[in-house]
């Protein structure tokens, strides 16, 4: 079923298409009053390297989900709250958060989506995770609770949002390395669960010094890249590899498969 605001949506997306630029779907959180809710930056961000936002509704029904998918040139899946441990076959421990079931199914849903059409996906911090749960690798629950073999670093900063906290050291044959145009390079930080092992098909493509993963990247499609840090906060400050990172998913998301 198509429900008046989902009319509206393909209305939006039917009218952007006559346009040049990509259209880049960001997914959203569910706010407690029931509301849509995203940051501002991951707006700013797709728009300053030249793509069209579109903020995603979570949708329940797979019909919508396809078409939905079927529309956009790019995948932006944004940060939030945590997700369901029973995703990755696991039972809550006492160190895991706030989780949003129905973000959960259209996350996993839309990504599953762009997976099989090969199209660009961007995958941001929880995003990164969903990545990683969505491909059959899992994440830590809660790494301060979880990671004993080493000490680690204040992975969640109570710097500001746009203050870059820490190194991260990118693999120097991968795509972020080449996005980024440096192997070693500083990036915020604002986690609690983590990437722990990748599904088939990926590979790490940046660590942190205390040994976690910072980025992954798929080895079979042409762009779906997911960072652990916020590169969309750190581009008001006009961070290069940040900037980068956003422009090369947009002219990727801009071509034709």
């Amino acid at each position: 079923m198509i429900d008046g605001a989902n009319r509206f949506l393909y209305f939006v997306l039917n009218i952007l298409e006559v346009h040049m630029k990509p259209i880049i779907g960001i997914t959203s959180s569910i706010a407690k009053d029931g509301s849509v809710n995203l940051a501002q930056a991951y707006v700013t961000a797709v728009t300053a390297a030249g793509g069209v936002p579109v903020i995603l509704p979570n949708l329940a029904e797979d019909g919508d989900v396809e078409r939905l998918a079927s529309r956009l040139d790019g995948l932006l899946v944004s940060g939030g709250v945590d997700l369901d441990p029973t995703l990755f076959n696991e039972e809550p421990i006492p160190g895991l958060g706030e989780v949003a079931p129905e973000r959960d199914r259209f996350e996993l849903a839309v990504l599953a989506k762009f997976l099989a059409a090969n199209k660009p996906i961007l995958a941001i911090c929880r995003g990164i995770q969903a990545l990683a749960v969505a491909t059959g690798g899992d994440i830590y629950q809660d790494i301060y609770s979880q990671v004993k073999e080493q000490p680690l670093l204040q992975h969640q900063q109570k710097a500001p949002r746009w203050h870059a906290s820490h190194f991260v050291e990118a693999e120097p044959s991968s795509l972020l390395h080449e996005i980024a145009g440096a192997r070693r390079f500083k990036v915020n930080s604002f986690h609690h669960q983590s990437v722990r092992r990748v599904g088939d098909g990926f590979r790490v493509s940046a660590i942190s010094s205390d040994g976690m993963i910072e980025a992954i990247e798929s080895t079979r499609h042409r762009f779906v890249v997911g960072v652990q840090w916020h590169p969309e906060c750190l581009v008001e400050k006009n961070d290069a590899p940040s900037k980068r990172l956003f422009e090369a998913f947009v002219q990727a998301s801009g071509k034709e498969i």
